[in-house]
C-alpha cells in the first residue's frame, strides 16, 4: 500500500512503533503482548502530529484507531484491516470457541475499529460485504482495493522446472490437508498451527519451515507453479491471499480454489486454474495439466496480464489516491 501510494505521487510519512517484529507467530495473547501494545501506543502519542491530509491505519491496526484519530486532528481516518480478528481467530483458526468471552471481545474490537474509521478499505468485494455487516456500517463506507505485490521484489521471469510451491502459514485457510491428499510432488514453505500434518507427509512433499522474505521471488521463479488457498472456511471464500498476487506478478502459473473472491480477478483456464475447494483429486488434475509447458506458459501469461491490468502498483496507486482524494 505504501509503495503504491508513493508511486502515485502521495507523500507518505510512516509512524510505526514495533510490536510484532522478530516474532514468527503473530497475534500472541497475554500480558507481554498487552505491555508491548501499551508502550507502543504511548510512544506514538508522544510523536509529532501535524498536517496530514489523511491518516491510514493498516494491518493489524485494530487497536490503533484511537491513536490515529488523535494524530489525524480532524483529517479523515482510513482503516485497511485486511482481516477481522474475530473471523481469523475464531472462525478460521479455531483458537477460541464461537460462544466464548474471547470471541465476543474480538467481535467488539472489530466492530469498534470498523466504526471508528471514515472509510474502510477491503481487499475484495466479498470481504467488503462481510466487513460492512460485521461493523454494522453502511456498505458505501467500505471501498475495495486489491492487495497487489511489492514490485521491487516480485517481477516477471518464471523459469519453472521445480515442484509446485506452497508458501504460507499452516492454518486452515490454506487447505494444507487438500494439498497433501493430492499426492503430488510439492514444496511446502511455512510453519504454524497444522505442522503436525507434515510430520507424516507423503515422501514426495518437501517441507521448509522458513524462507526469508527477500528469497521468496527466487522460490517462485523456479517453481513448477504456485499454490494459492484450498480451505473450505467462509474466510477462504472471501479473500485472495498475498502470495497469489506475488505469483501473478512473477508470471508464475497459479492454482487456487474457485471462490467468489478469486473470480473477482481470475478466469479459470485463462489467468489461473481454479479448482473446487477441499477437493484433492481436482487439485491433482490441475497440477497434471500444468506439466504441459505450452499450457503452463499460457496460464502464466494470462495471470501476469490480469495482474498488470487490475493489481499492479501503478493501478493500485491510482486507486488508493482516488480513495483518499474522495475524502
Amino acid at each position: 500500500m505504501i509503495s503504491c501510494l508513493r508511486r502515485a505521487g502521495v507523500e507518505v510519512v510512516e509512524r510505526h512503533e514495533p510490536v510484532w517484529e522478530g516474532r514468527v507467530h503473530k497475534f500472541g495473547a497475554g500480558a507481554g503482548t498487552a505491555l508491548r501494545l501499551g508502550l507502543a501506543q504511548a510512544r506514538l502519542r508522544r510523536g509529532r502530529q501535524d498536517g496530514w491530509d489523511a491518516v491510514v491505519v493498516g494491518y493489524p491496526g485494530h487497536f490503533d484507531l484511537g491513536a490515529a484519530r488523535r494524530a489525524a486532528r480532524g483529517a479523515p481516518v482510513v482503516f485497511n484491516p485486511l482481516v477481522s480478528l474475530w473471523d481469523t481467530l475464531v472462525e478460521d483458526r479455531r483458537r477460541f470457541r464461537s460462544d466464548s468471552a474471547a470471541a465476543r471481545a474480538l467481535r467488539a474490537i472489530d466492530r469498534r475499529a470498523l466504526r471508528a474509521a471514515d472509510l474502510v478499505v477491503a481487499d475484495t468485494e466479498a470481504n467488503a460485504d462481510f466487513l460492512a455487516e460485521l461493523g454494522g456500517i453502511p456498505r458505501d463506507r467500505v471501498a475495495v482495493c486489491l492487495v497487489g505485490a511489492e514490485e521491487r521484489l516480485f517481477r516477471p521471469g518464471w523459469r519453472g522446472g521445480g515442484a509446485p510451491l506452497f508458501v504460507g502459514k499452516l492454518i486452515p485457510l490454506h487447505g494444507l490437508e487438500t494439498i497433501l491428499a493430492a499426492r503430488r510432488r510439492v514444496r511446502v514453505v511455512g510453519s504454524g498451527q497444522l505442522e503436525a500434518l507434515l510430520r507424516s507427509r507423503p515422501p514426495e512433499v518437501e517441507w521448509i519451515p522458513w524462507v526469508e522474505y527477500e528469497r521468496l521471488p527466487e522460490e517462485l521463479l523456479r517453481a513448477g507453479c504456485a499454490l494459492g488457498i484450498f480451505g473450505t472456511t467462509p474466510k477462504a471464500a472471501r479473500v485472495i491471499p498475498n502470495k497469489a498476487f506475488q505469483a501473478l506478478a512473477c508470471g508464475v502459473p497459479l492454482v487456487t480454489a474457485d471462490t467468489p473472491a478469486a473470480r473477482e480477478l481470475l478466469v479459470d483456464g485463462e489467468s489461473a486454474l481454479l479448482v473446487p475447494a477441499g477437493e484433492p483429486a481436482a487439485l491433482a488434475a490441475a497440477l497434471d495439466r500444468l506439466e504441459d509447458r505450452v499450457f503452463a506458459d499460457r496460464i502464466a501469461g494470462g495471470g501476469l496480464a490480469a495482474y498488470r491490468a487490475r493489481a499492479s502498483e501503478e493501478v493500485l496507486g491510482a486507486r488508493w489516491r482516488s480513495l483518499l482524494e474522495s475524502l
